[in-house]
This record gives structure tokens, sequence and C-alpha cells, in this order.
């Protein structure tokens, strides 16, 4: 199997800054000219991967956290195997925890066809589990074809029908959410994904390459120009702000925004932050694992105490009952300022989505706790567009529909076993968070 270079390839120097900016930034970054489509469930996504991969002609670029073989994912590796077959540079990286239940033949098949294949830190052995650097997983669920066209959301690489705890089930499908997204927002994307790759094979990712390119005399004063420039092109909507005017801004406008161990390590959180502390109207939340840390919590209270209508979607059929716990401690506190809670009990909930005034939107990998807000590789697309922000609303509704919302219980002071049970789970994240490496001021409960 031969990877690619050492060193990641940009193009001149004026591409390579541009392309770069992104990274550079601890704001989102937003750009026009994309075309986003909302994809619901494997049932839309795979279908649109597949025949993105199939129009492939010089490369596909997928990363991916958990993988079950059998049933619809299974379209999408033939569209691997069949892309590889007729020259297209395919290459695929996995996370070595969330695809360790993969038969080893399965993988080897990919690689007697064509497909580049890299699992990323594979936990093997006790000794290998307890290394605190493993706990940091790749949890992003991002693919790319032909460097313009992307898809990043909350999907794994398995059928809706399938859970790797549970088994296989003839109900409704698990609610999930993802993103195509056709233009230069696609770029980052595709940057990540090379970046997760040559870190599983080389031992290296963007930043290396970032500081070997800008150690060239002159190239780090042109990337602070271009910057510069770019920076006063872009009018204050576009610097993270919400805006009445956002949603009607054509063409669609949005951000591919990450949560790394480097530059953009609450890059995320941030944005999300932003958007509630701004809400004029509504915020919709919908996460199968929610225990935010403090300021997260606070602007949600303090929009519910404004007027805004805030709605949460959490788990009503609960797979890790450690989280439901930590969830449902959390209740009385956000009820008594009038936020809503809702538990979907059609299915399984693996969605993570948070739409704001039919104005901003974002959908990715990130749930709200500090698993993802802290320790692991997350990547979601923020939309700044009134038509896709309806839509998703729309669908959102119908979700909200096949909920029960969870009754207040009218009482102010919470009751010592939720005053408890609160200061456990504060302690359990505390220790969980400071052996994976994390600083304790980054976590606020």
């Amino acid at each position: 199997m031969q990877g690619p270079p050492r060193h990641l390839s940009f193009g001149d120097d004026a591409t390579q800054s541009l392309s770069l900016t992104w990274y550079a930034q601890r704001k989102p970054v937003f750009t026009g000219g994309n075309r986003v489509t909302l994809l619901k469930g494997g049932r839309d996504l795979f279908p649109a991967m597949v025949k993105a991969i199939d129009e492939a002609q010089d490369s596909v670029w997928l990363a991916n956290y958990l993988t079950g073989p059998g049933g619809q994912s299974d379209l999408v590796f033939e569209a691997l195997i069949r892309a590889a077959q007729r020259g297209v540079a395919v290459q695929v990286v996995m996370d070595g925890v969330g695809s360790r239940e993969v038969p080893q033949a399965f993988w080897q098949r990919l690689r007697d066809h064509g497909v580049q294949l890299a699992i990323y830190r594979p936990v093997s052995g006790l000794l290998s589990a307890l290394n605190s650097r493993n706990w940091r997983r790749m949890h992003l669920k991002l693919c790319v074809a032909d460097e313009d066209l992307g898809f990043v959301g909350g999907i794994n690489l398995i059928d809706d029908h399938n859970d790797l705890a549970q088994g296989w089930t003839s109900g409704p499908p698990r609610l999930d959410y993802a993103v195509q997204v056709q233009g230069p927002a696609a770029t980052p994307v595709q940057h990540t994904i090379r970046a997760m790759w040559t870190r599983a094979t080389l031992g290296r990712d963007w930043r290396d390459d970032l500081i070997d390119w800008v150690k060239v005399p002159g190239r780090m004063k042109r990337l602070r120009r271009v910057w510069q420039q770019a920076r006063l092109r872009l009018p204050p909507v576009e610097q993270g702000q919400i805006s009445a005017s956002a949603g009607i801004r054509l063409p669609m406008r949005c951000a591919f925004v990450l949560r790394d161990n480097l530059r953009q390590r609450r890059t995320i959180e941030r944005a999300s932050l932003q958007a509630v502390q701004q809400a004029r109207s509504h915020v919709d939340i919908v996460t199968p694992y929610f225990y935010p840390g403090r300021a997260l919590r606070r602007a949600l209270k303090h929009a519910a105490d404004r007027g805004v209508r805030v709605r949460l979607l959490l788990q009503g059929k609960v797979d890790y009952r450690i989280a439901a716990i930590a969830a449902r401690a959390l209740y009385d506190e956000l009820q008594a300022h009038g936020v809503r809670i809702f538990e979907y009990q059609a299915a399984w909930l693996h969605a993570k989505v948070l739409c704001v005034d039919d104005e901003w939107a974002t959908v990715g990998s990130s749930n709200l706790d500090p698993l993802s807000m802290l320790v692991n590789l997350e990547g979601n697309l923020i939309v700044r567009d009134r038509g896709f922000a309806k839509t998703l609303a729309a669908s959102l509704a119908r979700d909200f529909a096949d909920s029960v919302e969870v009754p207040a219980l009218g009482d102010l002071r919470q009751s010592r076993s939720t005053r408890w049970m609160r200061g456990v789970l504060n302690w359990v994240a505390k220790t969980y968070l400071r052996l994976a490496g994390v600083r304790q001021r980054e976590w606020r409960d």
C-alpha cells in the first residue's frame, strides 16, 4: 500500500494561505457559494454518498468513527471498492475504538481492491486502553469526493436499524442527521480527513505541515496579509454574529468547524454558545448526550428567561445509562427557567443538531457533553441560511411530535438526591477529563 506524500500539497502561496485560514482561526470562517442539503438518517445519506463516490473522478476521502458491516452501510463500502478499481484514489481512516469489532477480513477485502485504509489510534490490550493519549478519539463522520462535494454529520457507517449493543430492530430507524455540502466549504472538510489520515499513518497532521510550510522565508508575512484582506472583505455577519439578514443572503454561506486539540479546541462550543446568547425567538437542540458546562447552561436559562422558546430533544430509549443519568440531573435546573425538555420515544436517538431562529443551524458529530466538547475530535457544519434552517425546523417538528415532554416538577429547589447525584457526576467528569489531559480550568460545571 502506497500512502500519500508526507507533506501535503495545497497549491501556490495564495491558494495555500486561503485554504489554511480556516484552521489558523479560532472562530468559524464562513464562505459563500455553497449548496447544502439536509439528509435524515442513513436512508438519505448512504445513497447520496454512493452517488458521489460513483461519480468521483480523482479522489475520495472518508473519515468515520463507528462501523457496522451489513445492510445499508455495505453499499458505501462497495462504492469505495468500485472507485478504487477504476483508478480513483480512495483513502479511508477509521477510528480504532469505533471499528474494533469489524472483522479483519472485512478490512483486508478493501485493501485487496485498492482502498487505502488507515486505523486511527488502534487499541489492543489493557496497556493500550490505559494510555490516556488513546482516550482522545476521532469521532468524525466526514466524506469528500473530488474536493468539492462533502458530507458532514453524526451518522456512522452502520445501518439505521442496527445497533452494536442492542442488535438489529424492525422498528423505526435511528434518528440521525447529516448534510451534503457542495462548494468551498468542502475544502476544510477534506483537509481534516487528510490530517486524520496522515496522523494515523505517519504520525503527522496539518499542524506539522503548516509549521514546515510557514518556515519558508516570507510566507508567514504573506499568510497574515491574505488573512487580513479576507477579514476586511467579510461583513459583521460573517464574524460569527447572527443577523436578521443572515437567512436571506445568497448564495448559501456556511463554515466547517472543528474541535481539535490544537488551535480549534473550543470553536464548536463557542459558536454554539454565541448562537444561543443571540437567539431572539427559539432554540431547538437535539443530542443524545447532554451534560454541557456552566456557560452553555446559563445561556439556555437566560434565553428562556427573556422569552425565547428553548427546547431540548434528548434520549427516551437509553443506550448508556450513565449518560442518561447525567442529562436528567440537569432537568430541574433548566425547567425552573422555562426550558422545555422532550425525550424521543420512536427509536434510538443519535442526532446532533442545533437550530436557532430559523436563521442559524449546525449539524455534525459533536454532542453537548465533556467528551465532545473537550476530548474527542469533532466536526460540524454551521449553515447560515433561512431556507435550510426552515427545512431543518420542519423536520425537527416531526421529531418533537414523536417525543414525550418531561413535566416540570414546579419546585425551584433541587432535591437532596439530585444535588448528591450532580456532585458525583461532576467529580466523575473532572476526574476523567484530568486523566485525559484536559486542564481543570477548561471544564466548569
